[in-house]
């Protein structure tokens, strides 16, 4: 074929690929059935639930549901928000921590030419990121606890140090945090191309302005999906923080617990719903924050 005949028939051409794309549509919806359907399935209906519960009451006498907004009032006063505030205190500041120090040793793992210290790297993140609950706090207890090993050789305890305190669960948090942000950064680093470093001194460029210029910018989608993902697995860590601290570190998650097993005051489980809620709202505000700048840094790709 001439080039002439693909110049004189560029309407058909694009036509024709319409065309195809547009009846490929209807399939293409008919294979994310399954996968829409699990979804809502698995998903949808607990949320739904989870909302209903959060803004009805039952009167106990009559049996008869209501809407009420006092479940959700009530989530927001006291220590329920005060849980809600310490919980993503925490999770801000592990995820931010375990991003920064994963970033780090995943970026040594890749410049090293040691093909045994990768595998091993990443074997063990494989395996930290995944060890929590209560062996991870019982592991931390007889290490660095008030009788732990390490606290008794080290004289922690004369340092000032507390594994029951805000900062020891922050230190616990980091322990399986950081190995994730290694699972996730180490494909993105490897996808940073030799050449593009080479051109880039070539052309006079220092180290820095070749990762303000050229790095960053392509790993800045990897790195925010990093962060909401270690923002996410911490705030809604449970086990651990219950076996570790208990009710001393004011989280949501304890809360709901609490409210759930009537630890505190009996009848509240629809005031646990609606912390549930609350979790589940700010965890869509931090998606949402996410999503705009992932499409925006995406664009220097394109």
């Amino acid at each position: 074929m001439s080039p002439s005949t693909l110049v004189s028939h560029p309407e058909g051409t694009a036509g024709g690929s319409t065309g195809r794309r547009r009846r490929r549509g209807p399939r293409t919806w008919l294979a994310a059935l399954p996968l829409l359907a699990f979804t809502g399935l698995c998903f949808g209906i607990p949320l739904g639930a989870i909302a209903f519960g959060a803004v009805t009451r039952t009167d106990p006498a009559s049996g008869a549901t209501r809407l009420t907004g006092e479940h959700l009032a009530r989530s927001l006063q006291g220590p329920y928000l005060g849980s809600l505030i310490g919980s993503v205190e925490l999770s801000a500041l592990t995820a931010t921590a375990g991003g920064v120090l994963g970033v780090l040793i995943a970026q040594a793992v890749v410049t090293s030419r040691s093909r045994a210290l990768r595998s091993a790297t990443l074997t063990a993140s494989g395996v930290l990121a995944n060890f929590g609950g209560v062996p991870l706090a019982f592991a931390f207890i007889a290490t660095v606890g008030i009788s732990g090993v390490v606290t008794q050789l080290a004289d922690l305890g004369g340092l000032g140090w507390s594994l029951y305190s805000f900062t020891g669960l922050a230190v616990v948090y980091l322990y399986f945090l950081t190995p994730l942000m290694v699972l996730v950064t180490v494909p993105a680093l490897d996808g940073l191309r030799p050449q593009w470093r080479e051109a880039a001194q070539n052309n006079g460029a220092t180290g820095w302005q070749f990762w303000r210029h050229v790095g960053l910018p392509v790993l800045t989608p990897s790195l925010l999906g990093g962060f909401v993902l270690l923002f996410g697995t911490a705030f809604a860590a449970h086990a651990t923080a219950a076996a570790l601290v208990g009710g001393s570190v004011p989280l949501v998650t304890l809360k709901i617990a609490d409210a759930l097993s009537g630890n505190v005051m009996t009848g509240q489980e629809n005031v646990a719903l609606a912390l549930g809620l609350d979790m589940i709202l700010i965890a869509g505000l931090v998606m949402a924050l996410y999503l705009p700048l992932q499409r925006r840094s995406a664009r220097w790709l394109r």
